[in-house]
């Protein structure tokens, strides 16, 4: 890029970022930034243009993200990021709908929007970065940590079994489910330009670093830590059945795109069909 398009003191990202909210706020060692710059690099290299880009998130650090891009972005209430997601598109379906936000804001208190948007095939794209617990309050125990996890609510050990994420998105209808961990830079992008792509409910899942809560209670105190833990322990399994990619304290993690559905109708398509019966039968005087 010559020096007429990129002054030396800018970052190519920055005409995506809002101007004034940078820097963020995420911990050190969190892996929120190095993500969000991904889902930048996706979106840009996805050739959608920009003002047809919606992003909407919930409450909680992931959520953080929508305030902090240079997108039409609405920062929605805790858990019901997915039905303003989906009202969106399907009242403007030539807009691309992405839903950013945490394990705690979609599969908790949004467990019942992110199963529903499922089984309709809304026509979005779910980032869920999973940090395997409530992060920004604390760090309680949440719908994806795993069975010996610490947490403030687990002293002892979490005892609890835990949501497979992308199993739990496939079971309700997701046409496009995938995960991959915050150090697979790469293939996390190309995955992401895919599930903005795909026509119908894409899940994309993330499993992202938190040193802060998270971290020091589990014997990975740095955010390096946790994505080595990561490297050690991933597996790499393209069309994995994702009903069987469940986590656990110490056994392999199973990543990959897992799921990709072209023929199934969307929600919008649905609604467009119903709408064009209703015209016929009022045209014919029914």
């Amino acid at each position: 890029m010559t020096s007429e398009l990129l002054k030396a003191e800018e970052h190519p990202s920055d005409v995506f970022l809002r101007p004034g909210r940078i820097p963020h706020i995420w911990c050190p060692g969190c892996s929120l930034g190095s993500v969000t710059n991904v889902i930048i690099q996706a979106i840009k290299q996805s050739g959608i243009d920009s003002k047809k880009i919606a992003i909407i998130s919930g409450i909680g650090c992931t959520g953080r993200a929508a305030g902090y891009l240079n997108f039409d972005s609405f920062h929605t209430t805790h858990g019901r990021a997915i039905p303003f997601a989906i009202g969106l598109s399907v009242t403007d379906p030539e807009r691309k709908v992405i839903v950013i936000s945490g394990d705690g804001d979609l599969a908790s208190i949004g467990g019942n929007h992110l199963i529903h948007g499922a089984r309709r095939n809304a026509d979005i794209t779910v980032i869920c970065v999973n940090n395997f617990q409530y992060g920004m309050t604390g760090g309680q125990v949440g719908p994806t940590s795993y069975e010996g996890q610490f947490q403030t609510t687990a002293p002892y050990g979490n005892v609890e079994h835990p949501f497979d994420l992308p199993g739990l998105a496939y079971s309700c209808g997701a046409t496009f489910v995938a995960r991959w961990t915050a150090l697979d830079v790469r293939r996390m992008k190309e995955t992401i330009i895919e599930a903005i792509l795909h026509k119908g409910f894409s899940f994309v899942e993330i499993l992202g670093s938190c040193p802060t809560t998270y971290g020091r209670r589990n014997q990975l105190r740095e955010g390096l830590e946790i994505l080595e833990n990561f490297r050690k322990r991933t597996v790499l399994q393209h069309g994995a059945d994702p009903t069987k990619t469940e986590i656990s304290k110490d056994g392999p993690i199973i990543v990959g795109k897992f799921v990709e559905i072209k023929d199934k109708s969307t929600l919008t398509d649905n609604l467009l069909k119903v709408q064009r019966i209703a015209k016929a039968t009022k045209s014919r005087g029914l």
